[in-house]
């Protein structure tokens, strides 16, 4: 779980870079192999960066229509991006459990957000985990799970 959790950590930290360089994904991580040659990224870490790459507009949809009041280029970039961690997590890894990715964020929230950010994520995740429902989880091919 620990490894996981630097997992989603280091994802969070190019996730925001990525924003504030204003570049594409294969750039940050490029970037942060430059810049810790013997520390390579994870499995789960690129898992997550690619995935949410990938997947990014059907994610941020979601993040907008369930962030009430909040357009989803006024959140606050870690905020944002710690949702897409969830998100990711929430739809296309079915081998994790909701509450597991919500808890997760949340924690990631406490570390690198603000004070009131681990409550509006927690708002965030819970209303896109009602929405979702038993069975609307998507596989990593974008078809729904079959129970």
């Amino acid at each position: 779980m620990i490894e996981r959790r630097k997992a989603r950590q280091s994802a969070l930290e190019l996730l925001y870079q990525r924003e504030i360089y204003e570049c594409g994904l294969r750039d940050v991580i490029a970037r942060q192999a430059r810049a810790a040659p013997g520390k390579p990224l994870s499995e789960f870490s690129l898992r997550l960066l690619h995935g949410i790459d990938d997947n990014q507009q059907h994610i941020d949809k979601l993040i907008d229509k369930h962030a009430k009041n909040w357009a989803i280029d006024r959140l606050p970039l870690i905020d944002r991006n710690i949702l897409r961690i969830a998100l990711y997590e929430m739809l296309y890894e079915p081998s994790i459990p909701v509450s597991v990715s919500i808890n997760e964020a949340i924690e990631l929230a406490k570390v690198f957000g603000s004070a009131e950010s681990g409550k509006f994520i927690n708002g965030v995740l819970g209303q896109v985990a009602v929405s979702l429902g038993d069975g609307d989880r998507a596989s990593s091919s974008g078809k729904k799970e079959a129970k």
